[in-house]
């Protein structure tokens, strides 16, 4: 029998794990750090790295990694922030300087990968170096980047489904979700332990992570078997497209497209996945046929 339960705890009941006070910030000094901010923040050192590893593995200067990545997490994260407030405009069109408050969350990752890309080619643009080898690098610490920062939204409570009564069900606290997130199916399902509130719901945080795990598994075992530079690159925005299509429909957060019931990052997700089989495809036969030729 689970000891009664607290408004900082998480369980996953059918798994027999009950998590007991898990704040979503600490103080150091008397100054509050957030969880959320310091994952991703380790997040996005332990990408680097990867990226600096991949680097060297294909013998390129890791310097240049170094120099990329002040400016890819810079513009990432403000792509990031850009594509939330967009498509969550509504919380922001009031409070125009709560734009600026990251603390509690709000950034997206399709902004953060967009962001990523286009700094990519610029920054190749201006020191002309090939942005498709800088990228197959990169991709590495990217879905990286990725798997880390995922258990950030697990503390803050969020990037969670709708109500589930599989074996993987996560229960939080009513009052650490945000009300917007909360469904009439959530409700139905809520379950009191002690004198607290919980809702039960698909920790697709977790599915997103153990999907991103599997990819880069898979890049880092086909990384020496590409045919052509920018073909990792190819196979994250197809691999991590799919999976954030399949489940994004799952979360009860989906940023929708204005005016619409469509998901935006299912639609980007699909069109994704789409772009980079032809595109491989394309590729491929332009490879042999030049190879025919010689």
């Amino acid at each position: 029998m689970p000891e009664l339960m607290g408004a900082n705890d998480i369980a996953f009941p059918y798994l027999g794990i009950y998590l007991k006070d898990l704040p979503k910030s600490f103080s150091i000094f008397g100054f509050p750090i957030a969880y959320y901010g310091l994952i991703i923040g380790i997040g996005v050192v332990l990408g680097v790295l990867m990226a600096v590893y991949v680097a060297g593995k294909e013998k390129l200067d890791p310097d240049i990694i170094w120099d990329f990545a002040i400016y890819a997490v810079i513009f990432s994260v403000i792509g990031a922030r850009i594509y939330y407030v967009i498509f969550s405009w509504d919380i922001y069109k009031n409070d125009l300087l709560s734009i600026f408050n990251t603390r509690q969350g709000g950034l997206a990752i399709y902004g953060g990968v967009i962001g990523a890309f286009i700094t990519l080619f610029v920054y190749c643009h201006i020191k002309k170096i090939s942005p498709y080898k800088i990228g197959d690098c990169g991709v590495h610490g990217l879905v990286l980047g990725q798997i880390i920062g995922r258990w950030g939204n697990f503390f803050n409570r969020e990037v969670f489904g709708g109500y589930t009564d599989c074996i993987f069900a996560m229960r939080l606290p009513v009052e650490a979700v945000r009300t917007q997130d909360i469904s009439l199916a959530h409700i139905d399902g809520m379950v009191k332990m002690g004198d607290v509130n919980f809702i039960q719901v698909h920790p697709t945080f977790l599915y997103e992570g153990l999907w991103n795990l599997a990819l880069l598994i898979f890049m880092l075992w086909y990384r020496k078997r590409k045919k052509y530079d920018g073909q990792m690159c190819l196979i994250y925005l197809g691999g991590y497209g799919i999976g954030r299509f399949i489940i994004e429909g799952i979360r009860t957060d989906r940023l929708l497209i204005p005016g619409t019931n469509i998901a935006v990052s299912q639609l980007l997700g699909m069109l994704m996945f789409i772009f980079s089989i032809v595109l491989n495809l394309v590729v491929r036969i332009i490879i042999s046929r030049h190879e025919k030729k010689e």
